[in-house]
């Protein structure tokens, strides 16, 4: 039986191809336990205003360089009462705003975790249902984790039985697809390059915005022709 397993860092109300990445896949793991990275996907994403892009950013401490994502606090406890306004004044106007704002308010305003991991988990998890995607969702620190990337991976894959590793295309420059081949794992690389276009508020288009972007814009029965 063929296992398909794709793992990817704790992202904040991540952008369409994270979520086409979890529906190609069986298993998806959350890599939750490795080293936080500052102004990076983790604590933040993109979405459209009328001044342009705009970033969302949950506050989050940073004491020590090591410091793992699961391990890594918010700072400004009223973030999510922060953030939700600013949703509704960019997106109000979008044609499914109405349908689906009191879900999304709910969601934000009953956010209450201190630590990034499990916010972004809980968003992950509503996200999930309200497409209906089915992916099994596995955190990395539930398995038993080694310092070298390469076999990081490859025991979480063998552990999970997988016969393929489905990757993100910028992994290509450090996976080592030799190590997985000889251990019966096929490595294949989803594309992001094809996606149609659809009508988005706040002037030029924007693939790379937070999925929130294509639900409020397109809603739920037509969203599968858009990643």
């Amino acid at each position: 039986m063929s296992v398909t397993v794709s793992v990817c860092q704790s992202n904040y109300i991540p952008w369409k191809g994270y979520f086409d990445l979890i529906k190609s896949s069986d298993i998806f793991v959350v890599y939750d336990h490795v080293q936080y990275t500052k102004n990076d996907w983790r604590n933040r994403n993109l979405i459209k205003s009328n001044q342009g892009l705009k970033w969302l950013t949950i506050p989050v401490s940073q004491s020590r360089l090591g410091q793992k994502i699961n391990e890594t606090e918010i700072s400004y406890g009223k973030w999510n009462i922060k953030h939700w306004k600013t949703l509704k004044s960019n997106y109000s106007r979008s044609p499914f705003f109405k349908e689906y704002s009191e879900y999304f308010e709910e969601l934000y305003l009953s956010s209450g975790s201190n630590f990034i991991s499990e916010i972004n988990q809980k968003f992950l998890k509503s996200l999930l249902d309200l497409l209906e995607i089915k992916t099994k969702v596995i955190l990395s620190s539930n398995f038993k984790n080694v310092s070298d990337k390469n076999e990081n991976l490859l025991n979480i894959l063998l552990e999970l039985n997988a016969t393929e590793y489905l990757s993100g295309p910028s992994a290509k420059d450090y996976i080592d697809e030799k190590l997985f081949t000889n251990n019966g794992i096929n490595v294949k690389y989803i594309d992001y390059t094809n996606y149609q276009s659809y009508t988005q508020l706040h002037g030029k288009f924007e693939h790379g915005v937070s999925i929130l972007d294509l639900i409020f814009n397109v809603g739920l029965k037509e969203i599968n022709k858009y990643y």
